[in-house]
């Protein structure tokens, strides 16, 4: 048997190494190191504001059902238009609380060509006629933050937002585990079926009593008067749910003048919110990453138009609910402030 020297082994195996590093080095060069530059390449054009990509300049229009000044639905936008720099799009935004003028604003985008569509149902029945009709001129849409049942039925190629039923029904566990007995569920938009699914999945596992109380979101003094009311007329209430992060700080105000100790409860995230969480203001809330819906909703049609590629598989996109306690804000505070949670 021949024997290799001690000397003779390390050459033999100095050599081998040598040729495993040789071609790792020449794999990296060819694959993975392109990889990495290519990544270091699209975040350092994101970071200086230019596209990540060089697809064609395409435009994707959002219409919603709500908009400008409300915080939540600035989150969104900063989202979309987020997403809409990295992937080289030419953002566009509308939107009305009528449904009528929602719908309009989406014939408007058609008749433009515009190359993707996003969105929002909360009157699914007002806005069937212009979502098909996008479709049916080759369009892509994609719904978020509210009408999942019906996104596919209109032909959207994915829903993104959360599931409005599986959040209140969180938010009724949540009552409970808190020992709450009885909530008031403040919805001050009529005829949003979002918001009606929320209270009814609430009203649907807490133990407790759940009992509505319909506001008119557009006037902020008549929410507070009409929560004020029902306080002192009901002695029994240890909980107010409010279904938007605007109304929470009026539910506030509404059980301080009512001498009320019931706990105020919310939806959506938001810097006040965030803060209120932190001093005891606000019990919880629930967070459905609206930044998230508007930055998926663009990059997906990205996605669809660059790559044919779909998400969720035929089931929505779900970004929440998150619950959101005084354990959890200090962590989220910063975000918020920036306007991305």
């Amino acid at each position: 048997m021949t024997r290799l020297r001690t000397g003779g082994v390390r050459a033999v195996v100095g050599a081998v190494l040598a040729l495993t590093l040789t071609g790792a080095l020449a794999g990296c060069s060819s694959t993975g190191g392109k990889r990495a530059e290519d990544a270091r390449k699209a975040a350092q054009a994101q970071a200086q504001g230019r596209a990540a990509v060089d697809t064609p300049k395409w435009t994707f229009a959002m219409v919603t059902h709500s908009g400008d000044g409300d915080t939540f639905w600035d989150i969104v936008q900063k989202g979309a238009q987020q997403a809409a720099a990295k992937d080289n799009i030419n953002f566009l935004y509308a939107h009305s609380d009528e449904a009528q003028q929602q719908a309009q604003l989406i014939d408007s985008y058609v008749s433009k060509g515009v190359d993707g569509l996003i969105v929002t149902l909360a009157k699914p029945d007002a806005m069937k006629a212009a979502v098909e009709k996008a479709v049916k001129a080759g369009i892509p849409v994609i719904t978020v933050n509210s009408g999942a049942e019906q996104s596919k039925a209109y032909g959207a190629l994915t829903h993104i937002g959360q599931d409005e039923t599986v959040a209140g029904e969180a938010v009724g566990e949540e009552l409970d585990t808190r020992g709450r007995k009885k909530a008031l569920c403040v919805l001050h938009e009529q005829g949003n079926v979002g918001h009606e699914q929320r209270c009814a999945g609430a009203k649907k596992t807490f133990g407790g009593e759940l009992v509505n109380l319909y506001v008119d979101g557009t006037n902020m003094p008549d929410v507070k008067a009409s929560i004020e009311a029902k306080l002192q007329s009901d002695k029994a209430i240890d909980a107010v749910v409010t279904l938007g992060a605007p109304f929470a700080d009026a539910a506030v105000q509404a059980a301080k003048s009512a001498g009320s100790k019931a706990e105020i409860d919310t939806f959506d995230l938001n810097a006040k919110v965030a803060t209120a969480l932190q001093d005891g203001t606000l019990g919880f809330a629930v967070d459905q990453q609206p930044y998230l819906q508007g930055y998926e909703a663009v990059d997906l049609l990205w996605l669809y138009r660059y790559n044919a590629d779909v998400l969720g598989g035929g089931k929505p996109v779900l970004t929440g609910p998150q619950i959101i306690t005084k354990d959890d804000a200090a962590a989220l505070v910063g975000y918020a402030e920036r306007g991305t949670r």
